[in-house]
């Protein structure tokens, strides 16, 4: 969640706490007392920034139809992925039933007629975040050359309460519930291309592409990983602790990757790239900030040594750091015309950049 919702939830916790704080004149509190009232104030506080991430969330899918509606017809639809593998309950109604998720969905609102249309599968990064106005930029270029986007807020997303948050499966079921949204939308919308279907993906996303690729590869025609977490292991080797704690927690892998490295490395990509049977770009910087360059560098001489055909493009301290092809400025343009060149050789747009 943002800093700024991070703040405000802090302040309205405490405010909803100071009541119920020691005055000087009170006796001192009992043993245990100090910690259960610190453990209400932490659960108060992580309660109302889920509830700020939704108010947030709510806002940004307005804003959906303010940034991209002029050439874009916008929804968004709830649709369902595999049951939760690790139910708290497993014997409780409904505990396997399929997880419920939304997805968005961008079409061009000019499409010729009778043409069937290529689709990009756009899921987004983040550990625990969501599809926003911040691939605003992305999602206009995209539809502008005619292409259908769907965009998957996955389990774990952020902005659905906190018990959607907590179903996070990395590398797993995720990527699944990306899948399956592909899945639907070929179901639901007739002019789709099934034969010029892409997968685009930038970070976390970039991993979940990717990992999508290797276990469905005769359903995509190409795929492009933008500054992918590739190794697990080796990103709890130089992540802070906050981060390491994140992974470990009992909702998420649930261990230590010195407890079990292999369930670290059955959730990266760099551990499967024998796989690989799509067309693949991947681009990185040296200057990433989040994504380490070793890390990619890495999945690029896994894929070398696995001898693999293959895109990549290593930028120089490229402005932006991990952002930076994501950006509105000319280094990023251009970099996002060498990802939208490569697509269109696949999938053949109606409207290719020129």
């Amino acid at each position: 969640m943002s800093k700024t919702c991070q703040l405000v939830a802090t302040v309205v916790a405490l405010s909803l706490a100071l009541p119920g704080l020691a005055r000087a004149s009170d006796p001192p509190p009992r043993e245990g007392e100090v910690a259960q009232q610190l453990a209400k104030l932490q659960a108060a506080q992580e309660s109302l920034e889920h509830r700020l991430d939704e108010l947030a969330k709510a806002i940004d899918d307005v804003a959906w139809f303010q940034r991209v509606g002029d050439v874009a017809l916008v929804d968004k639809w709830r649709i369902t992925g595999p049951p939760d593998p690790n139910p708290p309950n497993p014997s409780a109604p409904g505990a396997t039933n399929p997880i419920k998720f939304y997805t968005y969905t961008f079409v061009p609102r000019q499409r010729p007629t009778g043409s069937k249309l290529p689709a990009i599968v756009l899921p987004h990064g983040g550990v625990h975040a969501d599809f926003t106005t911040y691939h605003a930029h992305i999602v206009r270029e995209l539809v502008e050359q005619g292409y259908v986007v769907i965009a998957p807020d996955y389990r774990g997303s952020t902005g659905y309460g906190e018990g959607f948050y907590r179903l996070i499966d990395y590398g797993g079921c995720e990527v699944e519930d990306v899948h399956a949204a592909k899945e639907w939308a070929l179901a639901t919308f007739d002019f789709l291309d099934r034969k010029r279907i892409g997968l685009v993906g930038w970070s976390h996303g970039g991993l979940i592409v990717l990992m999508e690729a290797f276990a469905h590869p005769k359903e995509y025609a190409c795929v492009f990983a933008g500054v992918p977490v590739s190794d697990l292991v080796m990103r709890m080797g130089y992540a802070d602790q906050d981060y390491l704690d994140l992974y470990s927690a009992d909702y998420h892998i649930g261990k230590t990757v010195r407890e079990d490295i292999e369930e670290y490395k059955r959730r990266s990509p760099v551990w499967s790239v024998e796989k690989l049977e799509v067309p693949l770009r991947i681009h990185t910087t040296t200057n990433d900030e989040d994504v380490n360059f070793i890390e990619v560098e890495h999945l690029i001489q896994a894929l070398k040594a696995a001898g693999k055909q293959f895109e990549y493009e290593v930028f120089k301290d490229a402005p932006g750091g991990h952002s930076f092809d994501r950006l509105d400025i000319p280094t990023a343009r251009a970099a996002r015309a060498k990802i939208w060149t490569f697509l269109a050789r696949y999938l053949s747009p109606p409207h290719p950049p020129q």
